[in-house]
């Protein structure tokens, strides 16, 4: 086993690089945060144990500047670096520069990242190790003409996505021939402008889909296991807004299926680290890979909680090469996690930067706020709007959804709109309270305004 870490850089901002901050503290691992401008005043800067600022607010001469953030990393002389998610977490480039450098990227080797990270070699990848996949060639697209072709003989509705995709953008459902055009030309134009490649390709819409993902670690040494499953269904435009453990929908036949299917996924690439292999499931529970996350998850605090696991931990010792034990985690309770963004939900969810004037985490027994943020915190525009993640555990759902309607009523943030009144009102929804909706249910609701 490799020596432990002496200092942990994290290449990242807010939330997850306080949580990470936490996790290192409680090892014994000093820190080094690391922050633009416009994040002087976050949490994550004040409790490392230093902090670098490595450029002004916008993201390409900050947070995703792989020279500046290696020279934090000479100047501080930390030996591994931790990227949390976003920014530069599933860059292949920036973990070869780490390897280069002799940085241990706490993450999976470079080539895994990059065959899960471009959707078509990942599909590819997972045809040959025998996972389930949505229907589709899965072969980037020459043409509108030559994706028409393949739509028609696919039948409608089908699904035009991003090779290089995620997030939600650069994919278009069509449901018919006559709509196929207008799709082509704005998910490309959105993809080029995302990920600088607007390579297409295409397969069949899984009509009434759950979006639920299987947690897997992987090790040095050649292990696999799967955490379970989360269920990530309640989504806006493709994003996620509330995930859950254990899904309502899954039955625990269906749970170990998908879990030896992931951990066929991480076995095919030999993985190394945290992941997460996304899958849609159909309203008849046939389930298909949609795509590889080769990293933390935003919505890993509901998985930790109802396993009572560290996952930020569970990577850390596996980076420094410590063996999994090969046994799967399944859930004990049940947790839900409501992602706190700042932005209007009853004006089309609009972002709303600006200070906070107020600011009152719940609390209590099974209740855990994951955040960076406090009262006087000037939220800026430059980022993504998500600033807390409220997770709580109880024994079943129905008690999970009674805590998370109390924790939403204690939550007090002022000068800032957010989405906690748009959390109240979907936990009253009888559809969510039973389980009845799909990836679709949102979109078809009139929220309040």
């Amino acid at each position: 086993m490799a020596e432990k870490f002496k200092k942990i850089l994290i290449a990242n901002r807010g939330e997850i690089a306080l949580r990470v901050i936490r996790t290192c503290r409680e090892m014994g691992i000093k820190t080094v945060a690391i922050y633009s401008t416009a994040d002087r005043d976050s949490l994550h800067v004040r409790f490392a144990d230093e902090a670098v600022c490595i450029g002004p607010p916008p993201s390409s001469e900050s947070y995703l500047s792989i020279p500046r953030i290696m020279a934090a990393v000479e100047i501080t002389n930390a030996d591994a670096v931790h990227p949390g998610y976003g920014f530069l977490s599933e860059n292949a480039d920036f973990a070869e520069v780490c390897a280069d450098y002799g940085i241990k990227f706490i993450g999976p080797a470079p080539d895994q990242i990059r065959k899960m990270g471009d959707k078509i070699t990942a599909k590819d990848t997972m045809i040959k190790a025998n996972v389930p996949v949505v229907p589709g060639n899965g072969e980037l697209l020459k043409s509108a003409d030559d994706g028409r072709q393949q739509a028609k003989e696919m039948t409608y509705p089908v699904m035009l996505k991003a090779t290089a995709g995620g997030g939600g953008k650069g994919m278009r459902i069509i449901n018919a021939e006559s709509e196929f055009q207008k799709a082509w030309e704005s998910a490309r134009t959105e993809a080029k402008a995302a990920f600088g490649n607007d390579g297409m390709y295409l397969e069949k819409y899984i009509t009434k889909p759950r979006h639920i993902e299987i947690q897997i670690i992987g090790d040095q040494h050649g292990t696999v296991v799967h955490l379970s499953e989360r269920d990530c269904s309640i989504q806006r435009r493709h994003q996620k807004l509330v995930e859950e453990c254990p899904s309502p929908f899954v039955t625990p036949e269906l749970r170990e299926a998908m879990g030896q299917a992931a951990i066929k996924a991480g076995e095919a690439i030999n993985y190394e680290g945290v992941g997460t292999v996304e899958f849609l499931v159909d309203d008849e529970r046939n389930f298909y890979f949609m795509e590889m996350n080769t990293r933390i998850q935003v919505e890993h605090p509901v998985t930790e909680e109802v396993i009572d696991c560290d996952l930020i931990k569970e990577q850390i010792k596996v980076a420094y090469g410590e063996k999994l034990s090969g046994e799967n985690y399944y859930p004990k309770s049940h947790a839900i996690e409501c992602r706190i963004n700042a932005e209007d939900p009853w004006n089309n969810f609009r972002p709303s930067p600006g200070n906070i004037s107020s600011f009152h985490s719940s609390k209590g027994q099974g209740v855990r706020v994951d955040t960076h943020v406090y009262a006087g915190y000037t939220i800026p525009p430059f980022y993504d709007s998500m600033i807390a993640k409220l997770i709580v555990r109880a024994p079943t759902r129905k008690e999970a959804i009674t805590k998370m309607e109390r924790a939403l009523n204690e939550f007090i943030i002022e000068g800032v709109k957010t989405t906690v009144p748009f959390h109240q009102w979907l936990m009253k929804q009888e559809d969510f309270r039973t389980g009845n909706f799909d990836t679709a249910w949102l979109g078809k609701q009139d929220l309040p305004k």
